[in-house]
């Protein structure tokens, strides 16, 4: 099969993992604000950082990635992260300033796509840091949730959850800032190569 026809396939395994991960939002929103069952939450959210990283590593090892995939698997981890982060808010898990930085950064963003789509460029690229900013944030989660408790448990998960949000937190801004400049860049050097 050549580069062409993968890259243009639809049913590929890491793109059903992607639609079943993004399944999993509504059911989890559900599980942290409707019914407060923080475990099962943190079930969902463990699956969703597992199968995160499983549809890259099986794109990459079984040459099943494709446009669809590139689209879809970071348009999932933006739900995933504003939906949570949402919720966490709600239950005050997660401060508010939090939220409002994270969600700036994708709005900004979002203001390049119409520029970029008008040049047939589409969104930028995910960076390495940019899978680490999401990684942090994915892995942030689940034990933001678990501290929220008065367990020993939460106590130590306390840490890593601060940790994983500190991080993570960082390195989305980071990574927010350089793909906007990419793509201001990209937009400006398609201007002068029309003019």
């Amino acid at each position: 099969m050549s580069e062409a026809e993968v890259s243009d396939r639809i049913l590929t395994i890491p793109n059903a993992l992607s639609f079943l991960r993004a399944l999993g939002i509504p059911l989890l929103i559900w599980l942290i604000l409707v019914k407060e069952f923080d475990g099962w939450a943190i079930f969902v959210l463990t699956i969703a950082g597992i199968s995160d990283y499983a549809d890259g590593k099986i794109a990459r090892a079984f040459n099943q990635s494709s446009k669809l995939g590139a689209m879809l698997d970071p348009a999932v981890d933006r739900l995933y992260i504003a939906a949570t982060l949402i919720a966490l808010a709600i239950r005050d898990v997660v401060p508010l300033w939090i939220l409002v930085l994270l969600v700036a950064r994708d709005l900004l963003l979002a203001t390049t796509l119409p520029a970029l789509y008008k040049i047939g460029h589409g969104p930028m690229e995910v960076t390495f840091l940019g899978k680490a900013a999401t990684f942090n944030l994915l892995y942030a989660f689940p034990f933001l949730l678990l501290a929220s408790g008065d367990s020993i448990l939460a106590r130590f998960a306390d840490s890593l959850a601060w940790a994983f949000a500190g991080w993570g937190v960082a390195l989305y801004l980071l990574t927010g800032f350089s793909y906007f400049l990419g793509a201001r860049r990209i937009i400006q050097d398609s201007k002068s190569q029309n003019a």
